[in-house]
């Protein structure tokens, strides 16, 4: 018979263990991309059965709808801190170093991509994409127009929306850039970054 104790733990061992086979999923679609990664090569890189890995995921899309949940619980977490920072704005601009950092890391970089290649391929996962970036956008949206009316700057509907989806591009074309420019310069990429935020942001 199962004890409460042994109970209270398996939930954590089981998102322990899938957490196990998506950062082996990373390295594999980094490595052979989502098509050329097999379930096998991803449970070898797991160090587990590929029988074990269906214990948590039924297919490859199933991993890439997870690595969407992840992205989904990382940006809504950034935008709940950026809310409850005194000035959203120029908290924005003053996270450049930390944004950039992020988006030059050679490993996580390599899963979104996938996810985007994917989702022009999938409706499921372009539903499921699309229906979770258009509401990080529209939050985004939201602390950019509460941010600008504590400022006593202009709110006008078609301004804001041309500067959210400029600074998703931004943040989302960088990734893209990568694969183009291995020698980018940090400390230029931060200056820019603060250059352009300030602009989009506090004019």
């Amino acid at each position: 018979m199962t004890t409460p104790a042994k109970r209270r733990t398996d939930p954590e061992r089981a998102k322990n263990r899938r957490n196990q086979v998506l950062e082996a999923a990373a390295v594999c679609f980094a490595r052979s991309g989502f098509h050329g990664a097999s379930m096998s090569e991803i449970s070898k890189q797991a160090g587990m059965s590929a029988g074990h890995i269906y214990n948590y995921f039924d297919s490859k899309d199933a991993i890439i709808l997870a690595f969407v949940e992840r992205q989904v619980e990382y940006i809504t977490g950034t935008l709940r801190d950026l809310g409850s920072r005194e000035d959203p704005l120029q908290a924005m601009i003053d996270d450049a170093p930390r944004h950039i950092d992020e988006k030059l890391d050679p490993q996580p970089w390599h899963v979104p991509l996938e996810m985007y290649a994917e989702a022009s391929r999938n409706p499921a996962i372009a539903d499921k994409l699309r229906q979770h970036e258009l509401a990080s956008r529209s939050e985004l949206l939201r602390l950019v127009r509460q941010g600008r009316e504590r400022r006593g700057l202009a709110v006008d509907d078609f301004l804001l929306d041309g500067r959210v989806d400029t600074m998703i591009a931004y943040f989302q074309g960088l990734q893209l850039w990568r694969l183009h420019r291995l020698d980018m310069k940090r400390e230029g990429l931060v200056e820019g970054f603060r250059v352009a935020m300030t602009a989009l942001l506090l004019t």
